[in-house]
């Protein structure tokens, strides 16, 4: 080749796909997004997705568990060295600012719940909420009933994110907010997330 291209290997291919699919399932989940538009958008045929991936079916539960390691990722990059509360504080600031600022990954998380009636789409989420749960706990070392009050609100902060109600106007989204991650930080995140 003269023009300086470079093949992609199949696992970059592997990779492109997957980072258009996130796009495409956070959107229209398991059912609404057709193969053809991935295919089309990652520039592979669609036989060649499905050689990839095989089902799309199994394309969305490999989409489903490259979010939840990129969110395990993310809590392992946030505590750090730290441990106990200081590791919990941390890893809730982690995952505050990404559901403000990344919805995709947070949208392909609620996706994959919706599609939890299908036992391959229940046993991934169960497995990559599982390792969240172990690491969480493990790191903090914190009580069950901390350790689970903390995931409750991090599942309270997916339905503001979601509903996009951290940005909304009314008293009441204001009120339910700052309750759950207080004034001042509520004010810091609305600044840093402008």
């Amino acid at each position: 080749m003269t023009s300086g291209a470079t093949r992609q290997t199949a696992e970059d291919r592997r990779e492109t796909v997957l980072a258009v699919a996130q796009e495409a399932f956070a959107s229209r989940g398991l059912h609404g997004t057709s193969t053809e538009e991935i295919a089309e958008a990652a520039g592979i045929s669609q036989p060649y997705l499905f050689r990839l991936f095989g089902t799309k079916k199994k394309l969305f539960v490999a989409t489903v568990e490259r979010c939840l390691a990129e969110t395990l990722e993310l809590f392992r990059a946030a505590a750090g060295d730290l441990r106990g509360e200081e590791a919990l504080h941390a890893m809730g600031d982690a995952y505050v600012r990404m559901v403000l600022t990344d919805r995709t990954r947070l949208l392909v998380h609620m996706q994959a719940y919706a599609a939890s009636d299908d036992p391959e789409v229940r046993e991934t989420m169960r497995v990559g909420f599982g390792k969240l749960h172990l690491f969480v706990e493990t790191v903090s070392g914190m009580p069950s009933e901390v350790v689970s009050q903390w995931f409750a609100k991090g599942m309270l902060l997916n339905v503001i994110a979601a509903l996009d109600v951290f940005h909304a106007r009314e008293p009441w989204a204001r009120r339910l907010v700052e309750g759950l991650i207080g004034p001042d930080r509520m004010e810091e995140l609305r600044a840093a997330t402008r």
